[in-house]
């Protein structure tokens, strides 16, 4: 069954060029040319990946993705005309799973597109017969991509909760910040290692009774993170 992407963006060319890229591929492309459009269309539609300009008439973006969050995981690549790393990282904040800088060659945007595909794949295709992961009052849900405390639900964004999930799953293994860069982000991933500090510093304000003095997520000092 051929994936669906759906692919948007205010400039008809830009869409016209990736959509016939991606149909010589084998997928099925379907267009949005503004934020509402987008959204809209994330409701209604079974899609298997966005790509999502950043610069939108009516929502822009980032605001599509933080509200595509609210009910769905669905893959996005944001894409954006900016190179900045804090826009990279604001993009991921906003619950991204990964970035590309206009202008960009049609060929790396279809080789991440796919690389998300095949990482979505594996990743339930493994959880299959799990569900759930627990550490003391922590529990997290791969079904509904929930985390809660005590009962109570912990919001995250998708990259926080793919954070955690690789650290619940080793625990006791210490991750270096570049190796949790490669693992959670991807190896093409434009920003840097500071993008990790940022979210384990979330990711703690949100999980830890004492962000300060964490019970689950520690730092090892030289080398990276590690689950308790």
């Amino acid at each position: 069954m051929a994936y669906h992407i759906l692919v948007v963006d205010d400039e008809k060319l830009i869409v016209k060029g990736i959509k016939f890229s991606l149909e010589q591929d084998g997928m099925k492309v379907t267009a949005a040319y503004d934020g509402e459009e987008a959204l809209q269309q994330i409701k209604e539609g079974q899609f298997d990946l966005v790509v999502l300009d950043v610069m939108l008439p009516k929502l822009d973006g980032l605001q599509v993705c933080q509200q595509t969050r609210e009910f769905s995981q669905i893959p996005i690549i944001m894409v954006t005309a900016k190179g900045e790393d804090m826009d990279k990282i604001m993009g991921l904040e906003y619950g991204a799973d990964d970035y590309i800088t206009k202008p960009f060659n049609i060929l790396e945007l279809k080789a991440r597109i796919k690389a998300i595909l095949r990482r979505s794949i594996k990743k339930e295709e493994a959880k299959e017969a799990k569900h759930t992961l627990k550490a003391r009052n922590l529990e997290l849900s791969y079904d509904s991509r929930r985390v809660f405390i005590d009962g109570k639900e912990v919001n995250l964004t998708a990259k926080e909760f793919d954070l955690l999930e690789l650290l619940m799953e080793n625990p006791g293994k210490v991750y270096s910040r570049e190796k949790l860069l490669d693992t959670v982000w991807g190896y093409d991933y434009p920003g840097d290692v500071r993008t990790v500090d940022v979210h384990v510093r979330r990711l703690r304000e949100k999980i830890e009774e004492n962000p300060s003095e964490p019970k689950y997520i520690f730092t090892k000092w030289g080398v990276g993170y590690y689950f308790n």
